[in-house]
Order: structure tokens, then C-alpha cells, then sequence
């Protein structure tokens, strides 16, 4: 009970001993016993309306109390889903990488080529003398009549257009018919570029890191070092990531991803 209500109870108390008191006075006790009445009754109201004044204002904190503990807890769950967000952007952004990594060197790639080479004539056969059959034209058994370049850019625009099983393949067949040729590099890092886009970084990583062993001074050396320095700071592998990058930096300094591998741990030009 508050201080006011127990001064107002107080103040009841000293109008219940005044009416004792006027009991002696017969001529005054009609009056005042009306007046003390009064008094007591309107006493008796107040403290009743305090007391309910009291219990709105507990429910009033209790209300707000549950309304601050559901905004704390929406508070964690945006959190958390802005996090996740923030992850899923980051995956985007990485495969978005990929795709233009591999557009930029499929123009580099059409580029060298232009113009393009005459097709070479049909071979001739030229009996030998004596009457006596040609030779027939040598074949590449390993190929079995498949047109490398085609194959290359089917799987490329699988990739492209994220059919990443079937570019795996693609790329996979490619090294596997024509693995020497200018463009195995580019299906090497191809296949890295199948799993990256899938966030499946520790298999990107492999292929990434073929593309430096066998090529290890090829046009792919510089985009498949980034890559696999970000396929590494993905997993967790920080010392290994940075360790990568420094090594892009110092072997390819000028190329376009020794500057996003700068921007990445901090080095100056």
C-alpha cells in the first residue's frame, strides 16, 4: 500500500477518535456523526480506485515487459537472417565471378584466333608409281571424330547457363581426348569453375590447383590462383588463403587478379 494511502488511513483513524470523543457532546453528535461518515466513505473510495489504479498499472508493465522480450527475440532472428543473407551474396557474387572469368576468356580466346584460318583443302591420293594403291589419310583414333572446338564451347555455355553436371563433363571429355591443345587449360579451370559455382569449394580447389601444376605459366595461372585462394579462405583456411594470394601477387603483379588479390589482404601497389 502506497505512503498516501496509509496517510489516508491515518487520517480515518483520527475521524473514527474525534467521533468517540464528540460521544460526550449529546447536542453535536447527530452533525458530526454525518460529517465523519461522509468522510470515511469518500476515504473508503479514493483507496479503492488507487488500488485499482495499482493493478492497471501492473498489467500495463507486464504488457510491456512481453512486448520488449518479442521485439528482442525478432531482434536475433533478423540478425540471424540478415547473416544468412549476407552468406547466400557472398556465395552469388563468387559464381557471378566465375561466369565472367570465363566469358572474359572465351573473347580473349576468340580474339587470338581472328582471323580465322583458311580451312585446309581435302587431301589428295596420289597413286605411287607401278599402279599401286595410296595410303589411306592418317586419323586421330583418340578424338573418334569429335570436333574439339565444339565440345569445348558446349560445355562452356553449360556452365554458362548452369548445367554444371553436364559442363562437368564437357570439360572432363575435353582434357581427357585433347589434352594438349591451347584450350585444356582453359576446360581444366572450366572444371573448377563447375564446382565453385555449386559452393562445392574443396573439389573446386583440386581442379583449381591442377591448372597451376600443369600450367603453371599458361593465360588460366593467374584466375586459377585467385580462385583457389578463395576457395581456401571459403573453408576456413585463412593462413593458406592469404599465403596464396601473396604468391598471385609476387608471380603475376600485373595481371587483373594480383589487384583483386591486393584488395583482398590488404597489400598496397
Amino acid at each position: 500500500m502506497s505512503r498516501l494511502v496509509r496517510r489516508r488511513w491515518h487520517g480515518a483513524g483520527l475521524a473514527s477518535f474525534l467521533l468517540v470523543a464528540s460521544l460526550g457532546t449529546p447536542g453535536c453528535y447527530t452533525t458530526q456523526m454525518a460529517l465523519l461518515k461522509s468522510g470515511l466513505d469518500s476515504l473508503r473510495t479514493q483507496v479503492d480506485g488507487m488500488q485499482v489504479q495499482d493493478a492497471v498499472t501492473a498489467r500495463t508493465l507486464e504488457d510491456t515487459r512481453r512486448e520488449i522480450a518479442e521485439q528482442r527475440d525478432l531482434l536475433h532472428a533478423t540478425r540471424a537472417t540478415t547473416s544468412s543473407s549476407a552468406r547466400e551474396t557472398e556465395e552469388t557474387l563468387g559464381r557471378l565471378e566465375g561466369k565472367l572469368d570465363d566469358i572474359m576468356a572465351r573473347f580473349r580466346i576468340a580474339s587470338e584466333r581472328a582471323p580465322a584460318r583458311p580451312a585446309d583443302p581435302a587431301p589428295t591420293t596420289t597413286p605411287p608409281a607401278g599402279g599401286g594403291t595410296g595410303s589411306p589419310p592418317a586419323t586421330t583414333p583418340a578424338s573418334n571424330g569429335v570436333d574439339r572446338n565444339q565440345l569445348y564451347e558446349q560445355a562452356t555455355t553449360d556452365l554458362t547457363q548452369g548445367r554444371y553436371g553436364l559442363a562437368l563433363n564437357g570439360y572432363r571429355q575435353y582434357l581427357q581426348l585433347f589434352p594438349d591443345t591451347d584450350l585444356a587449360d582453359n576446360a581444366q579451370y572450366g572444371a573448377g569453375e563447375c564446382f565453385f559455382a555449386q559452393a562445392v569449394f574443396d573439389s573446386a580447389l583440386v581442379e583449381y590447383a591442377r591448372v597451376g601444376a600443369r600450367w603453371g605459366t599458361g593465360d588460366r595461372a593467374p584466375a586459377s590462383l585467385y580462385k583457389l585462394g578463395l576457395c581456401e579462405e571459403r573453408l576456413g583456411r585463412m593462413a593458406e588463403s592469404r599465403k596464396t594470394f601473396e604468391d598471385l601477387v609476387k608471380r603475376f603483379p600485373q595481371s587483373g587478379e594480383a589487384q583483386l588479390a591486393r584488395d583482398r589482404i590488404g597489400l598496397k601497389r
